[in-house]
């Protein structure tokens, strides 16, 4: 490696699977990162959330609460709201997923492919395509993704409908188990579909280590690598 250290920004959605960012994606990714010798910092909007769910029995509850307090909780404490991102200051940005994605981050959860997103992440994602820094999107996330960007390669798992949805804007779509990934070299993003697919923990491990180590050598090309999708 060229450098000592990545700087990885990681955005949440909340915190929990059903109304927030996916708790095992998120701290997997954490890890995934960490093991690897990287460093992360974790942004996510300071909004409202969009619902609040028991998650017991997947009944709304009458309260209201804030994404970024609630993804301090995954961040411990350690999490800047999204408005400060500032691409100059990170090398890759990931995007765990969750339905806290579909509803807090954009409207895919009501909208379907009339959604849009925040404008701050629609603005960050944009700033590292632009300058060719790679964005990894796990899960539900390749939705915002493709909406952004248009015309690139990801994976909903198997989601026929998802795919079919995207894939009129001109989004490639490759079906995808939770073990691996899907790699768009030219526009320099990964992704794997996690909880897309009714996965076993260790299954979404193995997803997430390989994508971290796919953007990190997306970040440090070596002159004349033959790279792996």
């Amino acid at each position: 490696m060229s450098r000592t250290s990545l700087n990885f920004a990681v955005i949440l959605a909340g915190c929990g699977n059903k109304d927030g960012a996916e708790i095992h994606e998120s701290v997997l990714t954490l890890l995934a990162i960490d093991r690897a010798g990287h460093q992360y910092q974790c942004f996510a909007p300071d909004v409202p959330q969009a619902r609040v769910l028991n998650f017991l029995t997947n009944a709304p509850m009458p309260e209201e609460r804030n994404v970024l307090v609630e993804s301090a909780r995954i961040a411990r404490s350690q999490i800047k709201p999204l408005s400060e991102f500032k691409p100059a200051d990170i090398d890759i940005l990931v995007m765990p997923g969750g339905s806290g994605v579909a509803h807090n981050l954009c409207t895919f959860a009501t909208d379907g492919d009339r959604m849009t997103v925040l404008p701050e992440l629609e603005a960050a994602i944009r700033s590292m395509h632009e300058v060719h820094k790679p964005i990894g999107a796990l899960c539900i996330s390749p939705v915002i993704v493709a909406h952004v960007l248009k015309k690139v390669t990801v994976t909903f798992g198997k989601d026929e409908k998802i795919n079919a949805m995207f894939q009129k804007s001109g989004t490639k779509t490759i079906n995808c188990e939770a073990r691996g990934i899907v790699v768009d070299e030219a526009n320099k993003i990964v992704t794997t579909p996690c909880y897309m697919l009714n996965a076993r923990i260790s299954e979404l491990g193995e997803g997430i280590d390989k994508l971290i180590q796919a953007l990190i050598k997306m970040s440090l090309p070596l002159e004349g690598e033959v790279r792996w999708g």
